[in-house]
């Protein structure tokens, strides 16, 4: 049954990631972190990002803003993602549980606020206010795959059209997403469930044309405000069960 709760998860987690534009991970880590543990899910969820991102970013290549990604995003990403991942094991599963149900419930939180409050504004940070949330970001991929909240937080301010914003992030989660697959081959996690990675391929790529499909037809801002409730709800039972 919890088997048949992630593959629902990925489902809904990568149609909203492909009708919006966000949050494909953290939504089915969030869910899927309810009913079995992250280091079991990790391996399983990873590999399968890189087919939406690789996706994305082969169809907005054009929309790709290269000076940031290579001069900002991707040395500051990577360098983090990896202190996250040789320091993972100095948590336990319980711990790692409350660190990520925290950040879901905070990127919940902020995002909503924003949402319901079309006068409030976020402010700019300094240079290297944003490069150390940079550096966090990738941290926080490292332990449990979820740098996009913080990642967000970080280039607030930074001027960036949707389009841009979207095709830029999209390289960024596949590069990582791409060395956190090779990661998990290396130390054998990737195998231990590799029949559940095979078993979603066609859930992704099915969720992918829905998404597609859902993306022209559906109010972005009413359905975007109903998925960060659904995840803030998410995030407070991993920090209470």
């Amino acid at each position: 049954m919890s088997w048949w709760i992630l593959g629902a998860a990925v489902f809904a987690a990568w149609t909203i990631d492909a009708a919006i534009g966000f949050g494909s991970l953290v939504i089915a880590l969030a869910i899927g972190a309810l009913v079995l543990p992250l280091d079991v899910i990790m391996p399983v969820l990873v590999p399968l990002n890189i087919i939406l991102s690789g996706y994305l970013t082969v169809r907005y290549r054009a929309q790709i803003q290269w000076p940031l990604l290579l001069k900002q995003l991707l040395p500051l990403m990577l360098l983090g993602a990896l202190v996250g991942l040789l320091t993972r094991d100095f948590f336990n599963a319980q711990t790692l549980r409350l660190l990520f149900g925290s950040v879901v419930v905070w990127f919940a939180s902020r995002s909503l606020w924003f949402a319901f409050n079309r006068t409030a504004r976020a402010h700019a940070h300094r240079g290297w206010v944003t490069s150390l949330l940079t550096f966090f970001a990738g941290i926080t991929h490292g332990l449990f795959a979820s740098g996009g909240p913080l990642l967000v937080y970080a280039l607030t301010g930074v001027q960036l059209s949707k389009q841009h914003f979207r095709a830029t992030l999209s390289l960024v989660w596949f590069a990582l997403n791409s060395g956190l697959t090779l990661w998990y081959g290396l130390n054998g996690s990737a195998f231990m469930h590799v029949n559940k990675t095979l078993l979603f391929i066609p859930v992704v790529v099915g969720a992918i044309v829905f998404g597609e499909w859902l993306h022209h037809r559906i109010s972005e801002d009413v359905f975007r405000k109903v998925v960060l409730i659904l995840l803030l709800v998410a995030g407070v039972l991993l920090l209470v069960k």
